[in-house]
């Protein structure tokens, strides 16, 4: 389970940043940055861990608990198709933690004193960065910024599902599931698919080899 001994290192506030949507074949990546102003209630700890772990309920209650303490500190920041398909996916999440990271700051009038990324290469920041591998079980801030944007990329991909075909976005975020590998080749590439992921750039390369 995570804990804040990461963030007790440093003097002053640390921000907690994670991404969603590395791996899909459609949708935008999605990050977080999250502060604490003051070490998280047992309440609260309690409801944080690894978002993959956590249920889609305990992943909204969480999410409600976070919006609602007056401590937590809070941005998003996002890349889109385009960005991704045009400088590659680990630049993608860069730009959005990047994008995440300058909102947290505009929010606390300041920037923290240090970022723990998750993963282990970081974005270029003005601050201290310490990238922590498999940081979203280890740091609750992290683990916040990790439910935070599953939730609000999960939300994105089940509102583009009413909209787009049958690709079961709804459930699948997005990842090439046989669901919705099946959606496209009956329906095809839609302006929300990579096209620089492969499965989607070899579905384009065979329909211009046909024509």
């Amino acid at each position: 389970m995570p804990d804040y001994s990461l963030e007790e290192q440093y003097d002053g506030l640390v921000a907690g940043v994670d991404e969603v949507g590395r791996g899909p074949l459609a949708g935008p990546v999605v990050a977080a940055a999250v502060v604490f102003r003051t070490p998280p209630s047992p309440f609260l700890s309690g409801l944080l861990d690894d978002s993959k772990k956590l249920t889609a309920r305990r992943r909204e209650k969480a999410y409600a608990a976070l919006l609602e303490d007056d401590t937590v500190c809070a941005a998003l920041g996002a890349a889109s198709v385009p960005e991704i398909d045009r400088l590659n996916i680990g630049q993608a999440c860069h730009l959005a933690m990047q994008r995440a990271m300058y909102r947290l700051a505009e929010e606390l009038g300041e920037w923290p004193v240090a970022a723990l990324i998750d993963g282990n290469r970081a974005p270029k920041l003005p601050c201290t960065v310490e990238t922590v591998i498999k940081g979203d079980g280890k740091s609750l801030s992290i683990a916040a910024a990790s439910i935070l944007a599953k939730v609000v990329r999960d939300r994105l991909m089940t509102r583009l599902a009413t909209r787009h075909g049958d690709y079961g976005w709804e459930r699948n975020a997005g990842y090439g599931t046989a669901h919705h590998l099946t959606g496209l080749k009956e329906e095809g590439v839609t302006l929300h698919h990579r096209r620089s992921f492969a499965p989607v750039k070899q579905m384009i390369a065979a329909k211009v080899h046909a024509a």
